[in-house]
């Protein structure tokens, strides 16, 4: 069996895991999904369990928790995209109430699943920190907080400095965003449990079994390895992978994010920064940093920068500058941290469509349908994807399937090379932006 162990700390500590067995042979299924992820479980789960004739198979090309799902900082949260100011921009008034009304319900799914279903992975539900480090960067929440209150929005306030310090003391904390409505989880738990609800459902899930070919016809004919499958329907749950299938290609490209953790930290170490009630913590950049606490007590901090990739090349896990500036800002955050010791470091492919927004829709027809592009948002929102892709698989008209963003107009990215040249151009726009926010800082030991 391979060893994952260098795909994220979730992975490594895991403990002993065995996979599904490949496929073998011939295979005929109502409907087959492509991936194995949050997404794809939660869309399997949700047909076997509204339709229990329904035959589901779920490939996936390496291993439950392979991708985003079993890499991600396990933060369940109503954020959708970048930020609200970006998605009213884009998308206006309406829509951008819309996307957060779906947020808070995604979040709220998950926490009702964990719940009825016994899910074991480490879940709590502590509520959600989005901290300003400087100035411009109260002015930035503050005028999101303004924004979603003038639509309506309910469930958000303002905390000033002492609040938040009280809460979480850092030196760098002027103040956030205060949300009781968020979870934390241990991602590859939580992916791994989702396997063992769709297979009680009655799903198939085969793990070693990379897509190779799809041909469309009266039915789908998926060529693995050692198998073929036959489908009446085919979803592609497959988010930052979405590029690598002809269909998808021009829909979104992957970013890569970088995580490190710490060694489990001492009372001593604990003390002085409080987090009694172990919030999970955003910062207002556009590239954020993000960083919570273990269930052993690590100090786990991802984002600050990331990878791009150019054509199907995914091999970006790993960027040594990105982990010393991880490094760097948990002691700029955390000065009494001097000397801790990280114990892992990884990354992993978030999705991005060229306008910052998910979309789900269909390729054709209403046979073929896909859900990508979550801009790294995505641990509640893909289990709720999951339910509306399954609303669509069963050609249901639900208020899930009724969401702008579902069947939603893209804009394509551009065709190699000059992909490579756009995403970087925003990234370098976005890396600007926060230099701006950030004059004067000096983030040193």
């Amino acid at each position: 069996m391979k060893d994952y162990s260098d795909k994220s700390f979730w992975l490594a500590t895991y403990g002993d895991y065995l996979p599904n067995p490949a496929l073998q042979g011939e295979l005929k299924v109502d409907i087959a999904i492509i991936g194995a992820g949050f997404t794809g479980l939660s869309a399997a789960y949700n047909l076997c369990k509204d339709d229990q004739g329904l035959s589901v198979a779920v490939l996936e090309g390496e291993v439950v928790g392979f991708g985003a799902s079993g890499r991600n900082g396990g933060f369940s949260m109503t954020l959708f995209g970048l930020e609200p100011a970006v998605t009213k921009a884009i998308f206006g008034h309406q829509r951008t109430v819309e996307a957060h009304r779906y947020m808070e319900r995604a979040v709220d799914y998950v926490d009702e699943l964990i719940k009825e279903h016994n899910i074991q992975s480490d879940y709590w539900y502590p509520g959600f920190l989005r901290a300003a480090t400087t100035p411009g960067y109260v002015k930035r929440i503050q005028h999101d907080l303004e924004l979603l209150t003038s639509m309506g929005i309910t469930g958000i306030s303002w905390i000033d400095s002492d609040q938040i310090k009280n809460e979480v003391n850092s030196p760098r904390f002027l103040g956030g965003w205060w949300e009781p409505r968020s979870g934390l989880l241990n991602p590859a738990k939580q992916v791994r449990e989702l396997k063992r609800l769709a297979m009680q459902s009655g799903a198939q899930v085969y793990e070693d079994t990379p897509v190779l070919e799809l041909h469309r016809d009266v039915v789908f004919t998926l060529s693995t390895p050692n198998g073929k499958v036959t489908a009446k329907k085919v979803i592609f749950a497959t988010n930052a992978y979405s590029h690598l299938f002809p269909q998808l290609k021009r829909r979104q490209v992957p970013a890569f994010t970088h995580m490190v953790v710490t060694e489990p930290l001492s009372q001593t170490q604990l003390d002085p920064i409080g987090w009694k009630n172990r919030q999970g913590i955003e910062d207002a950049r556009n590239l954020v940093h993000y960083f919570r606490l273990t269930i052993d007590n690590r100090l786990t901090m991802g984002g600050s920068d990331v990878s791009l990739a150019y054509g199907g090349d995914m091999e970006h896990d790993l960027n040594t500058h990105t982990f010393a500036d991880l490094e760097r800002d948990i002691l700029w955050l955390f000065p009494h941290l001097k000397g801790v010791q990280i114990t892992h470091r990884w990354g992993g492919p978030v999705s991005v469509p060229l306008d910052m927004a998910p979309a789900i829709g269909y390729l054709g027809d209403q046979r073929a349908i896909y859900s990508l592009g979550c801009v790294g948002h995505g641990v509640s929102m893909t289990h709720l994807n999951g339910r509306t892709l399954a609303d669509l698989a069963l050609e249901r008209k639900t208020d899930l399937t009724d969401v702008w963003f579902v069947n939603r107009r893209m804009i394509p990215w551009p065709p190699e090379p000059l992909r490579l040249v756009a995403s970087q151009a925003i990234r370098g726009y976005l890396r600007l932006e926060d230099s701006m926010f950030e004059r004067g800082i000096t983030r040193k030991d």
